[in-house]
């Protein structure tokens, strides 16, 4: 065996590796969702799924609302994941190419908010969120999350190495607005990345728990993390349940790293090599 071989041989090994330890929480997961309690925590632990799932499955949703839950987390990590994408392309649109009194202050502050731990935040969003009578309802969750620091300085970094100063001269001389530049011109050609960004967004608001755990009171408004908790009491944990519970919320995102999960590498992979 060559050298070349012995690389290739090794590469392999480490990805087996890397792929297992990703895949097996998942596992584990669905071996504890599909047993009691009592075998979950026994020594040594079981390694093959039990045949409780179904049972456990069914408990889940007739215990919480849990369908209209999954249905709240794919509104809001929806509407954050398509926000993100357009709301912070526009941004960095006009941070990149736009000339205005103030930019690059303005832009140093939106850097400078990334600093700033998340949870500082809650108190005031909250006192805002109350003010406007948006407690316990879902758009406490999305208006929030629709853009974020870093989705700014992410679009605008891939605008300014994208996009030429020629293009937009030549897309003026035509007689094309600033709107119609961004749409027409600019978007297009951030497409990926801004489609990268925007799952990013989703899954970020999907698994999101501190926030909704906060704002919503009532059960039909619980999002699928807020209807997880809602399976435990004070005193006792049924793992079981609650892990049936994780699994289901975590299986609309493995379909939709099903669908989308090329896509989105090639859209990492080409803003790295702009990078």
């Amino acid at each position: 065996m060559n050298k070349a071989n012995r690389v290739r041989w090794w590469t392999y090994l480490l990805l087996a590796v890397a792929a297992l330890a990703c895949v097996f929480p998942l596992y584990w997961m669905f071996v504890v969702a599909s047993t009691d309690t009592a075998t979950a925590t026994r020594m040594p632990p079981e390694i093959v799924p039990g045949g409780n799932f179904m049972h456990l499955a069914g408990l889940v949703v007739s215990t919480v609302p849990f369908i209209r839950a999954i249905g709240n987390s794919l509104l809001v990590a929806g509407s954050i994941g398509i926000g993100h994408a357009v709301l912070c392309s526009l941004a960095g649109f006009a941070f990149a190419k736009l000339r205005f009194p103030g930019r690059n202050a303005l832009f140093l502050v939106v850097v400078l908010t990334m600093t700033v731990p998340t949870q500082l935040a809650v108190i005031p969003q909250y006192m805002i969120i109350s003010w406007l009578g948006w407690v316990d309802t879902l758009q406490a969750l999305i208006v929030p999350g629709l853009a974020s620091a870093f989705g700014i300085f992410w679009m605008r970094q891939h605008l300014a190495t994208t996009l030429s100063d020629e293009i937009l001269q030549a897309a003026r001389i035509d007689g094309a607005g600033t709107w119609q530049i961004f749409w027409r011109v600019a978007f297009p050609l951030v497409r990926p990345a801004a489609f990268v960004l925007g799952l990013l967004g989703f899954v970020t608001a999907w698994n999101d728990f501190l926030w909704p755990f906060i704002v919503l009171k009532s059960p039909e408004m619980y999002t699928a993390q807020i209807a997880i908790k809602a399976l435990q009491n004070n005193y006792v944990v049924d793992l079981g349940l609650a892990m049936s519970g994780s699994f289901l919320a975590t299986l609309p995102l493995l379909v939709l790293f099903v669908f989308v999960g090329r896509r989105m590498v090639a859209g990492i992979m080409d803003g790295a090599f702009k990078g």
